[in-house]
């Protein structure tokens, strides 16, 4: 089966207190980008890359690709004024079935296992979620107070969020909602179950500058 994946990569550098995008930042001397790329080559050298980008990063992208000899081939999408809308850019270049996996670009530590277990669910079900247990204590609070919960039933969502391509595609071709929070809840809108698989701790999402020293313990452990 056809092995696609979409990494989608429209952050900003904000929360890092940097002018660079932060799928541009170098982690271990290379873009936090390109060590996503990395991560999915070793799942499968069968790929299919797909990459969504803000336009106006294209000529900084393409400069790094060339500073770092980058020659993973891939097909690009321009991202859109949502996430619905990058990602629904992204999978109107797909073409044929398989199985694709949406991922964002700043998780560069996406096991090779997480990979496996998110395509053989996806499979078998027709999507995979990669999820961690909530490891500290969770309250819920709002104007009338705060309550203790149940952290046994409430799980952090990771990507890549695994799909077939048409059931994922036709869930794309519904308005966009404020209720879609990710991949699966669009997915989840047809009344289709989410089925949950396990994800991987170090598979963090880059977004503040303390995430670059982690990502960085975790590709070069002592």
């Amino acid at each position: 089966m056809r092995k696609f994946v979409l990494i989608v990569a429209g952050g900003s550098g904000t929360r890092m207190d940097s002018n660079t995008p932060k799928q541009f930042i170098e982690l271990a001397g290379r873009p936090v980008l390109m060590h996503t790329f990395d991560s999915f080559e070793k799942f499968s050298s069968e790929i299919e890359f797909f990459l969504v980008l803000p336009k106006k990063q294209l000529e900084l992208w393409n400069e790094l690709c060339k500073k770092h000899n980058f020659e993973v081939r891939y097909k690009l999408a321009f991202g859109g004024e949502t996430r619905f809308d990058s990602v629904k850019n992204g999978l109107d270049l797909i073409e044929g079935d398989g199985i694709v996996f949406i991922h964002d670009g700043v998780r560069p530590l996406v096991s090779v296992q997480t990979i496996k277990n998110c395509y053989a669910k996806a499979i078998e079900n027709g999507n995979a979620l990669p999820v961690i247990p909530v490891s500290e204590s969770v309250r819920f609070a709002d104007s009338y107070g705060n309550n203790a919960l149940d952290r046994s039933k409430y799980f952090l969502v990771q990507t890549p969020q695994t799909f077939q391509t048409g059931l994922i595609k036709k869930a794309f071709e519904q308005n966009y909602s404020d209720s879609f929070t990710d991949d699966a809840s669009v997915l989840e809108k047809l009344d289709e179950t989410i089925h949950l698989v396990d994800g991987n701790r170090e598979n963090i999402k880059i977004t503040y500058a303390e995430d670059l020293i982690v990502a960085k313990s975790f590709l070069f452990p002592q």
